[in-house]
């Protein structure tokens, strides 16, 4: 997967708004000039935001965007699903999102799907706030890879006695 710059720079800008915290109101070009991100880009970005609640929006000498609510209460996920970015994995593109190729699913339909499922699993766990703090070590690495079985349990050798 790879994750377009609408949701990487969401969730930049959402934690530059952050960062600022209860400092008033930022205007988008200051996180723009911060984060190096076209104002255009951004302010569609933030009509997105806004209208999903994530930010508001104050007018006059010293407006700009704050946070809808506290960055303890906005996951990733929340942020992503504004802004319209998905998880999916696979390319399929029927109805039900299970036909990867004419008339059927590819073989590995499952295992993307899968990938999909983890990644906005792992979305969904993770809050504004965790990202200024820095992720604690079990959001960095939430899955423990599986024990793989060495060659000798693969292929045990029997010895004749």
């Amino acid at each position: 997967m790879e994750l377009n710059t609408k949701g990487r720079y969401a969730v930049m800008a959402m934690a530059d708004l952050a960062k600022q915290g209860a400092a008033g109101a930022t205007p988008l070009p200051a996180i723009a000039e911060r984060q190096n991100i076209s104002i255009a880009y951004l302010e569609q970005i933030f009509i997105r935001l806004r209208r999903a609640g994530l930010v508001e929006s104050a007018r006059g000498r010293s407006g700009g965007y704050r946070l809808g609510r506290p960055a303890t209460e906005i996951v990733i996920s929340d942020i992503m699903t504004a802004v319209e970015e998905d998880t999916r994995m696979t390319r399929c593109h029927g109805e039900d999102g299970t036909t990867c190729l004419p008339g059927h699913r590819c073989l590995t339909h499952e295992l993307w799907q899968a990938l999909g499922a983890q990644i906005a699993g792992f979305l969904s766990g993770v809050t504004l706030q965790d990202v200024l703090d820095g992720l604690p070590a079990h959001q960095r690495w939430p899955i423990a890879p599986a024990p793989r079985a060495d060659a000798a349990q693969l292929n045990p050798i029997r010895q004749v006695e």
